[in-house]
């Protein structure tokens, strides 16, 4: 089984994927890591990658056709990327949910914790932080549908979907763990 983990920015998407995998011992891609890393090579922010992509379609291949191979080449993992439901649709595709605003308000608490040195310029406040993710889903959405006519929020591309903003990240553990258990085969 393949399960692919999207959601909205400060859902919560990245933690819980790390530890569903570490609970079901499989090995975890990070997509979000491997664009962060191909922007940082070119001495861009993700934010500026993004919007390099806009217009670029190869700013993307890459993420894009390692998924692809992934899905077709491995089985027992986790992938995490906005588009991973897209490129491996035989995953058990989950979608985590959080309003704009507590996303903003994890996002910039992660920011003082961790050395997340290309997200974004500026982000000083959570205010910065929750602009910086309206230009980035805007930079996101429009690269998907022009290149893919796809909408990654849509909740009928994924088979469970959870509304994060009020849950703590055990309650949100336990209940993807329990859908994904219900469906281990």
């Amino acid at each position: 089984m393949i399960i692919s983990f999207g959601g909205s920015q400060g859902s919560g998407k990245s933690t819980i994927a790390q530890m569903i995998a570490k609970e079901l011992k499989w090995p975890r891609y990070y997509m979000g890591g491997m664009r962060r890393e191909a922007a940082l090579k070119r001495g861009l922010t993700l934010a500026e990658y993004n919007k390099l992509g806009e217009n670029d379609p190869a700013t993307d291949l890459e993420a894009d056709e390692f998924q692809e191979e992934l899905g077709k080449t491995k089985d027992n993992f986790i992938i995490e990327g906005r588009t991973s439901w897209y490129f491996i649709p035989h995953s058990l595709k989950i979608y985590l949910y959080v309003r704009e605003e507590i996303g903003a308000q994890r996002i910039f608490k992660n920011l003082k914790t961790k050395n997340n040195r290309n997200e974004d310029k500026n982000l000083n406040s959570i205010e910065d932080v929750l602009r910086s993710i309206k230009i980035r889903q805007a930079s996101d959405n429009k690269r998907y549908k022009k290149y893919f006519n796809i909408d990654v929020h849509d909740k009928n591309n994924y088979d469970f979907f959870l509304d994060t903003s009020d849950l703590n990240i055990q309650e949100v553990f336990t209940k993807t763990l329990n859908f994904i258990k219900k469906n281990l085969k």
